[in-house]
């Protein structure tokens, strides 16, 4: 399915034209056929000789209307521009012109009308000459130019032909699975209730969908859809669309809304765009200047931002953080267009290259202006390393959603981007962006550097404590700690590959001094406060760290080779008698109570005993 849009000048024989083509009059307003001129966006639809119906937006062309001239023409394949033979291309007309080429609609087919009023066939030629130059002025190539009477029908069949031709060298829509509908029109229908209209872009509708209304958030559900009168089970991208809502109530929705997959679309308040100043704008876009924002069918007031200039001058490009006075359905690679509120006029527009930047950017910043070239520019491998980026993994399907991609396109993307390096894979279905890796590396590794620096005889930072230093997820530390070879992990602590610890003569004196202790009375050791007294704090720390020590309470600690041997005969007498009880390890091991309850309670924590009334029994780990 394939949209185009008719504009002109509003005494040009637009509707008439639409309405020859079609066989529909877009002019639904009373006021409008009363006053034979298009004020609203009208709609109609045509069938092409090979069998392909084409959609029309017919938008006003009159210069008072040219906000909802706006509001039709985002999502249109191509456009006819209708300049009158007797009057020759209008300054509305290029007004129009102007915001087809920042919205970047390629194909554009000038219709020359009335030529059945014209016997000089040299004002015919000059009027081709006028629209060659408009052409010209904003950097566009010469169109197909079809001369038409809507009034006797002559070259009609010449423009279907020159229309066909145009749409079959165009791209068609992808479906990226991510349905976007701008509504442009909201009415009531008895027995039904709400029904939207727009053209539908990003993905495919089915009835029985889900689907969520922005900016607003609502929830509702596709009970019916028509295209082009005729209801349909499910509508693809590129197709004007009416849709029956179940949900949602019309005074809940408004012109400028999105429809979408729930889930799928966050309002923006602020956006990050590449930016084109017209050539004939009145004045220079000033930095913090307040303008008029329109996207797809929507609008609002807004302020921007120059990030690297302080002034841009008419035919001038450059770059702005644009902040929303209302939050919009927005996103990256869409277009847009700004004007000026008063005197109002179309200044220029261009493309959303972020359309949730995470900070306000810092004007005339460091590779600020490179970064964003990356993103407006970049390969789709540098683009979605791009997206990737931030502080924390992406899922996939959110890179995809961010970038516009189709499945083909965003698998495309990841092989390259992985074969280049610009991304590292992170779980099943989660990637980071090499740059965003590295700085968590940094952070790791400073972060190691000092603890070892603070704590010489500590084997290791504690996993939590580095992972609240860093304020990343768990599991996000235990995948870079398992890739960095630089890190090693000693059980639940961190160190730095290179590190290790060394007691000095006077230490490792009271090391040895305190082993033989053990030696005597390895069941009944002396308390951890104890030992902090004979050895020093951070000494003992270390020694529980290098396992030569093992606590089994804040006041306990054994031997580690002690520890093993108890360990191992109460798993030996588990598996032959079925349990265990402090008594039994008491006499065995000739201690008392207070270490037999401490050590039985340590294993109870790790799962290899479980407590059954006064005996142990083999726990889930044994």
């Amino acid at each position: 399915m394939r949209v185009i849009g008719t504009s002109g000048h509003v005494d040009h024989g637009k509707s008439t034209l639409v309405e020859k083509l079609s066989g529909m009059n877009p002019d639904r307003l009373a006021e409008e056929q009363s006053r034979q001129m298009t004020i609203d966006l009208g709609f109609a639809w045509m069938r092409l000789d090979n069998g392909e119906t084409v959609g029309i937006v017919d938008v006003p062309g009159h210069r008072d209307f040219i906000e909802n001239m706006l509001a039709g023409v985002g999502g249109i394949d191509a456009a006819l521009l209708v300049v009158a033979a007797d009057e020759g291309i209008m300054p509305q007309t290029r007004e129009h012109l102007a915001i087809l080429r920042l919205l970047d609609v390629k194909d554009i087919i000038v219709v020359i009308s009335k030529v059945d009023l014209i016997d000089d066939p040299d004002w015919i030629e000059l009027v081709r000459l006028d629209i060659e130059e408009a052409f010209a002025q904003q950097q566009l190539p010469t169109p197909p130019m079809v001369e038409v009477s809507a009034h006797s029908g002559q070259g009609l069949d010449h423009l279907i032909g020159t229309l066909q031709g145009v749409l079959r060298g165009a791209p068609r829509r992808v479906d990226y699975g991510q349905p976007r509908l701008p509504i442009d029109r909201v009415f009531v229908v008895g027995g039904f209730g709400t029904v939207v209209t727009g053209t539908l872009a990003g993905g495919s509708l089915s009835t029985g969908d889900s689907v969520e209304l922005q900016p607003r958030g609502i929830g509702g559900r596709i009970r019916g859809l028509q295209r082009y009168k005729q209801a349909v089970e499910s509508a693809a991208p590129g197709s004007r669309v009416a849709v029956n809502i179940a949900g949602i109530s019309s005074d809940q929705v408004q012109r400028g809304d999105m429809l979408a997959s729930p889930g799928q679309l966050r309002p923006s308040a602020m956006v990050d765009a590449q930016y084109v100043q017209l050539a004939d704008a009145g004045r220079p876009l000033e930095h913090n200047a307040e303008v008029k924002f329109f996207c797809g069918a929507a609008e609002s007031m807004a302020k921007v931002r120059l990030l690297a200039a302080e002034q841009l001058h008419p035919g001038e490009e450059g770059w702005l953080q644009i902040r929303l006075r209302d939050a919009l359905p927005l996103a990256r690679g869409d277009r847009y267009i700004l004007r000026f509120p008063s005197p109002a006029q179309t200044i220029g527009g261009g493309v959303i290259v972020d359309a949730r930047p995470r900070r306000r950017l810092k004007r005339f910043g460091a590779g600020l202006v490179q970064d964003l070239e990356l993103r407006l520019r970049g390969s789709p491998a540098e683009r979605l390393a791009r997206s990737a980026d931030g502080k924390m993994p992406v899922k996939l399907s959110a890179l995809q959603a961010s970038l516009g991609y189709s499945d083909e396109e965003v698998q495309s993307a990841l092989r390259e981007a992985l074969e280049l390096g610009l991304v590292k894979q992170v779980d099943a279905s989660s990637f980071w962006s090499t740059d965003s890796w590295q700085k968590l590396a940094d952070r790791a590794l400073a972060q190691l550097r000092a603890f070892h620096s603070a704590q010489p005889l500590r084997l290791g930072m504690p996993r939590a404590q580095l992972r609240s230093r860093l304020d990343v997820k768990l599991s996000l530390l235990d995948h870079f700690v398992a890739a960095d070879e630089r890190i090693a992990a000693e059980g639940n602590l961190l160190r730095l590959q290179d590190h290790e610890v060394v007691f000095d003569d006077a230490q490792r004196a009271k090391i040895d001094q305190l082993m033989r202790l053990l030696q005597e009375q390895p069941y009944t050791p002396p308390s951890i406060d104890e030992m902090n007294d004979m050895v020093g704090e951070d000494v003992a720390r270390g020694l529980l760290d290098l396992r030569r020590l093992v606590n089994v309470n804040d006041r306990i600690a054994f031997a580690s080779a002690d520890y093993d041997l108890m360990v191992s005969e109460i798993r030996q007498k588990i598996r032959a008698d079925g349990e265990i009880d402090a008594k039994t390890l008491r006499d065995r091991f000739g201690t008392s109570r207070k270490y037999a309850i401490a050590l039985l309670e340590h294993l109870d924590s790790l799962g290899i005993t479980q407590r059954v009334g006064d005996v142990r029994k083999r726990g889930r780990n044994m």
